[in-house]
Order: C-alpha cells, then sequence, then structure tokens
C-alpha cells in the first residue's frame, strides 16, 4: 500500500481522489498536495474530502478500489457524506493469480515459543476450558442451573461486580437521601475478583455456551448448529464437554457425533451426553452431569502448559465498532501481524464477508489456485443475492456508528477491513463452520456482525482473536482470549477496561505500522501462555451467538 501523509491528512493510495482528516480541519483550511493548493470544507477528523472537483457520476476511488460515485457536484476540498455519493464496488472475474509476496523479516521472533495446552491431535491451546453445551435451548435453564451450581464453588465465579453499589444506593435511601442526592453520589467502585480461590489450576475455567437454536428451524439449521458446537468441542482450547440434549429435537446427538467425527477422526477427549428424556427427572438429569463434568474436570487438570513454537497459534481477525480510522491505523496493524504469523507457518482466518465487498478482485487474484479463488467469488455472489432477495444487500452493512465516524459506503469500510488480511497468499476458502486445516491466510464466510463472526472464527479454529475498534465493544468469547485494539488513542484513554491496545499512535505518528505490529505480536505470546489476562475475559464477556443461516450483514 502506497499511502501520502501530511500532518493533518492521509492519502491511502496514488490512485485516491480523496483523503482522510487526520484531525478536525475548519473550513477555509488550506492544504498542499502535488503542488495544488486545497481549501477544505469543515471535516471532522476521520471523515473524508476530495482532492478534485467531482461531478454526478464520477467515481470515488479510496484504497485504490472503487468505494462509490457521486450523486451531485462535490468541489475540491469537499467533504463527502452520504448525501452526496453512494455505495458503488468494480465487477470481479476470475483473474491471474498474484500469490508472490514480500514475507516480513521475522528475524526477532526466531525461535520464540508459547506455552500451551499440547492435544494429541498435534494442536494446542491457549486455555484449557471444560464445556457445559445444550444441544437445544429447551436445555438452557438447566445449564444455568450448572453454572450456579459448579462456577461458584470450584472457584470460578467472579464476585457480583455492582452488588456493593447497590448496597450504597440501599444504603443512601435508607439515610433519607433525595432523589437528587443519589443520583449526584460517588459510589465506590467494587473488584470483580473470584468468590473462591480456583479448585483445579490447570482448568481455565468451565464455560456455558447457551444459545436459541436446534429445533423449530430447518433440518440445514440444526446441522450447522452441531457443526459449530462440534468446532468447540474439538478445539485446542477445549479440554472436554458435558452436552445436554432434550432428546425429542432436531439437532440429534447422532448429528453431534458425526460432525465431531468430521472435525477429529481421532477423538479422544472426555465427552459426556445426557438426554433429559432418557433419565427421567431433573435431579437425575443433573446429578449425573455434576458429576461427569467433576470427574471429567479432576482429568483436565492433569495437563500443563509446556512450550509450543508459534507456528501452532491460530488467529482469528476482527473488527467491529469501526471507524474512520480503522483501516489506516489498528487493521493494517493486524494485516503485518498476520504477515509475521504465515512468515513462521502460522494460520489466520478473515471472516466478515459483507465487509470484503469492493475487494474481491484482488482477494481472488490472491488465492493459491482457481479453485480456492472460485469458491471465494461464489460465496460472495451467493450472499450478497440472498441478502438482495431480502430486500437488503452488501450496501447496507454500515452502522449508524460506522457512518457517523467517516464509513460512509460499505466499499469503505470493507477496503479498510480487508486491511487486517495483510498481503500473503489465501491459502484455503472456507464455509461456515467448516474447520481451518490450512496454514496461511484462510477467509471464513461469516456475516460482518461482530458476536456472530467472532463465535464463527472461534468454532473454526482461532485460538486468539484479535478484534480492531473505533467506537468501542467489550466484544469476548467463552474459550479464547479477544484481544481489543483500538484505532484511536482517544478510545484507547475513554474505555481502558475494555481495550487491551493503542494503535493510534500510528495515527499520531508516534509509531510506525511495522513497530505497533511487532507489539501487538509479543502481546499475543503473552497472552497465549496464560501470563496476561485480555479485558474481555476479566469482565468476564463470554458472548457466543450461533449464526443461524440467512440474512445477517
Amino acid at each position: 500500500m502506497s499511502q501520502e501523509v501530511a500532518d493533518v491528512f492521509l492519502r491511502i493510495h496514488q490512485k485516491d481522489n480523496v483523503a482522510v482528516a487526520l484531525q478536525d480541519l475548519k473550513a477555509g483550511t488550506q492544504i498542499f498536495l502535488d503542488g495544488l493548493s486545497i481549501t477544505t470544507a469543515d471535516i471532522k477528523a476521520k471523515h473524508k474530502f476530495t482532492l478534485m472537483p467531482l461531478q454526478a457520476g464520477d467515481e470515488i476511488i479510496m484504497y485504490g478500489v472503487l468505494v462509490g460515485k457521486a450523486t451531485e457536484p462535490i468541489a475540491l476540498g469537499g467533504l463527502i457524506t452520504v448525501n452526496n455519493i453512494v455505495h458503488a464496488s468494480a465487477d470481479f472475474k476470475l483473474g491471474e493469480r498474484k500469490s508472490n509476496w514480500q514475507r516480513p523479516d521475522v528475524s526477532q521472533f526466531s525461535g520464540r515459543t508459547f506455552k500451551g495446552y499440547h492435544r494429541s491431535d498435534g494442536s494446542v491451546g491457549t486455555a484449557n476450558h471444560w464445556l457445559v453445551i445444550p444441544l437445544v435451548f429447551c436445555e438452557n435453564r438447566n445449564i444455568d442451573v450448572l453454572k450456579e451450581a459448579l462456577t461458584g464453588k470450584l472457584g470460578y465465579k467472579k464476585a457480583d461486580s455492582y452488588q456493593s453499589e447497590v448496597e450504597q444506593l440501599v444504603d443512601l435511601y435508607q439515610a433519607g437521601k433525595t432523589t437528587e442526592d443519589i443520583l449526584n453520589a460517588d459510589l465506590k467502585d467494587s473488584q470483580n475478583s473470584p468468590v473462591n480461590k480456583r479448585m483445579f489450576k490447570n482448568v481455565d475455567g468451565i464455560k456455558f455456551l447457551n444459545h436459541t437454536m436446534g429445533c423449530g428451524g430447518t433440518k440445514a439449521d440444526a446441522e450447522t448448529l452441531c457443526g459449530l458446537l462440534a468446532g468447540y468441542i474439538t478445539h485446542a482450547n477445549v479440554a472436554g464437554a458435558t452436552v445436554l440434549s432434550l432428546g425429542c429435537q432436531h439437532a440429534q446427538v447422532s448429528i453431534l457425533q458425526q460432525e465431531i467425527a468430521k472435525r477429529s477422526p481421532s477423538f479422544d477427549k472426555p465427552l459426556f451426553i445426557l438426554e433429559q428424556q432418557k433419565l427421567g427427572t431433573e435431579s437425575n438429569l443433573l446429578q449425573e452431569a455434576l458429576k461427569q463434568t467433576f470427574a471429567g474436570l479432576i482429568e483436565a487438570n492433569k495437563i500443563e502448559r509446556r512450550p509450543a513454537p508459534l507456528s501452532k497459534l491460530c488467529i482469528g481477525l476482527e473488527c467491529g465498532g469501526s471507524d474512520g480510522f480503522s483501516g489506516i491505523s489498528a487493521n493494517p496493524a493486524l494485516g503485518y501481524v498476520s504477515d509475521l504469523l504465515v512468515a513462521m507457518d502460522g494460520s489466520v482466518v478473515l471472516s466478515e464477508f459483507p465487509e470484503l465487498c469492493g475487494v474481491e478482485q484482488e482477494l481472488s487474484n490472491r488465492c493459491v489456485n482457481e479453485g480456492v479463488a472460485n469458491r471465494f467469488m461464489d460465496l460472495m455472489i451467493n450472499y450478497n443475492k440472498a441478502a438482495e432477495q431480502s430486500g437488503s444487500g452488501f450496501y447496507a452493512n454500515p452502522s449508524p456508528g460506522n457512518i457517523r465516524d467517516g464509513l460512509i459506503t460499505d466499499a469503505i469500510k470493507s477496503a479498510g477491513a480487508a486491511k487486517k488480511g495483510g498481503t500473503s497468499p489465501v491459502t484455503a476458502v472456507l464455509d461456515y463452520p467448516e474447520k481451518i486445516t490450512e496454514k496461511g491466510l484462510n477467509l471464513l464466510c461469516t456475516p460482518g456482525s461482530d458476536v456472530e463472526s467472532t463465535t464463527a472464527e472461534v468454532g473454526s479454529g482461532a485460538n486468539i482473536v484479535l478484534f480492531t475498534t473505533g467506537l468501542g465493544t467489550p466484544t469476548g468469547n467463552p474459550i479464547t482470549q479477544v484481544i481489543k485494539l483500538s484505532t484511536n488513542t482517544t478510545l484507547f484513554e475513554r474505555m481502558p477496561d475494555i481495550i487491551d491496545i493503542n494503535c493510534g499512535t500510528i495515527i499520531e505518528g508516534k509509531e510506525t505500522i511495522r513497530q505497533v505490529a511487532e507489539r501487538i505480536l509479543n502481546f499475543i505470546i503473552d497472552v497465549a501462555s496464560g501470563e496476561v489476562e485480555t479485558k474481555a475475559a476479566k469482565l468476564g464477556q463470554d458472548d457466543f451467538i450461533p449464526w443461524k443461516r440467512g440474512v445477517s450483514l
């Protein structure tokens, strides 16, 4: 990616006819580019302005690709908005293979390892969790009962971090304080610490994956859910699982077992499956589940962390609550991290297909062979077609928050989002919820919806997720640590309880993309080794939402 940088604006690619404001520009601000003097309109930081006069129908080029078309004349230096441009993206077709790439220097990471949990199938986990899963939503209540029974006594339940605040409010009320006094009260923070000491030191957590699926939908929905759950059960971060089934639902135990075998033919983890309609009373079901789960935890606790090469890392690349800086700070930094890992024979997965709209040609050209390229293009075409048949389309992807902070078309958002995938060849294209089996850069068909996509990446095998955000989101995952990276320093300082790493230093000119990427990779190694807990994990942000195959952008 070529780019031209000034103190106040950035032209990302030589072909671009718009630039990004790096700070607020007042109307009448004079800037210079290629010997041309440009007087800007009032432009807020993160938003884009024209580098040439545009007429209705003219193309908007950013990141070197088509991202929109003008709907009315826009003066030189004018602000582009949802009122004067519309989404547009270039057509794509099968092209020449462009799989040659410049590998980054990885010498400083040569010989580096992380401390992980080695599984019999050769994978290595960055955590060691026990799962308790319902095959159907009918079992959610029983899952909740097991959670309440197990987590507190075994040291996995954190204290209610706001109970103390409620007690303070009660004390104020009982002391006769007014409503105004209560609203202005300065409450003391409570600590979100475990209730008891953890009994099983080598088991990082018991995770409970409630969901709303398993019956009442199509057979395909049930099969897909079983595939996702099988991905979690066979995941490197999981030691074993307890599964509750009602018995009569579409998501049958036999389907789950088939999906497990598909992903792990020699599956040998402890797996306890209990059917309520066979066991009879709730007491019989729950007591058996408690005994078997406790026995499984004893076995899981025998596994200890051991050194593993960085090639055993499988990194999920994700973004959510994106802003106008995402594509020029945090996302390119993740792209460099992606290239570093691929160069060291690791695996990375880029998902969110609605946010790859407009960059299909580049990505398909990077596919290692025509079969992989065709699969990617077919998935993109069919996904968008299904959305359009439901009265939407990829063009509707940007959220109000995206638009407010400068991502005003899906193609603008996509061109920046795709930077997370770096520059390496695409080795495989997967359809949800398939498992990652190839080293290198994988593309996984998922929605752009943050939690659905993160849930899917982990189900496919990601043992660490890197999640960029410009607006702030608390998203986490039950079994895989989600590292949150801010695109700007303001967010990092405003929401330090959910952000792990600040990439805003790139915007400020304090660090290069490479420097930030190397800092991120060092942090990944610490997290993967169990030496650092992410902010999402500290908050207990165990988000799990299966994608009900249909239109979700």
